[in-house]
């Protein structure tokens, strides 16, 4: 119980200090220096402009949601303004603002991805952090350390993988990898007692990564594993996860 109450923790805190620093409520203000800003009822094109603030105004930033500002002006009208037009904005010291904008550019050259997730390991439960940096923006590395939670065994499993990206610009994007790891299985009480085991383990994969907005990005991966065990006859698994990233 203790290793699974570590697990699940380690795997939640490495996805909150990953997000990123916009995420964090604020409320900066800052001044309009375009001769106005369009204010939507909603945080995207298709909502209706209601609102104009004009230049000169002094406007205060309430939250973000990807491309987009919800901002309060100061005759207390509050709308959502894409950051294009936040970027021309200035501050109470009349200096230039910039507003970080990722988009699909931004996924396809990202360097370093951490993320969690969770599936199916051969009939076990599997919780799984993930860590990888890009070689290049069709090549990375990644590290992933697993928890197997299974009714009659428990045990952990780290692998390293070499991942290709043939199409790192779309927004959804096909990976296929190979790795190598080590696996330990520890067989629950039962009456007839059987031993820990430890082999090592092989494995290809398959996966898709759909990059959200922003930073985030949801994953879904398959992986056949061969596991090189002592006996004469290795155990195909197939393993199952999905989950969430950030890039960095």
């Amino acid at each position: 119980m203790t290793a699974r109450l570590a697990t699940t923790t380690v795997a939640f805190a490495l996805l909150v200090l990953c997000m990123p620093a916009t995420a964090k409520k604020y409320q900066p203000e800052v001044v309009v220096s375009d001769p106005y800003v369009e204010l939507h009822t909603g945080p995207g094109r298709g909502f209706p402009i209601f609102y104009v603030a004009a230049q000169g105004d002094r406007i205060t930033i309430l939250k973000e949601h990807t491309d987009w500002y919800k901002i309060r002006t100061p005759r207390r009208k509050e709308g959502w303004v894409h950051v294009s037009q936040m970027a021309s904005t200035l501050d109470l010291d009349g200096e230039s603002i910039e507003f970080p904008r990722y988009d699909v550019d931004d996924f396809a050259h990202r360097r370093w991805q951490f993320g969690v997730g969770g599936g199916d390991f051969d009939g076990a439960r599997v919780i799984s952090a993930t860590g990888s940096f890009a070689l290049t923006p069709n090549i990375r590395t990644e590290l992933v350390g697993s928890q197997l939670l299974g009714d009659y065994s428990d045990g952990y499993m780290g692998t390293l993988s070499l991942v290709m990206s043939p199409f790192p610009n779309w927004r959804l994007s096909p990976s296929f990898g190979i790795g190598t790891g080590v696996v330990h299985i520890e067989p629950q009480t039962t009456i007839v007692q059987s031993q820990d085991r430890t082999d090592e383990i092989v494995h290809a994969s398959v996966g898709l990564d759909f990059y959200i907005s922003d930073r985030f990005i949801f994953n879904v991966i398959y992986k056949r594993h061969t596991v090189l065990t002592s006996r004469d006859d290795n155990e195909e698994i197939d393993e199952w996860t999905a989950g969430f990233s950030v890039f960095l």
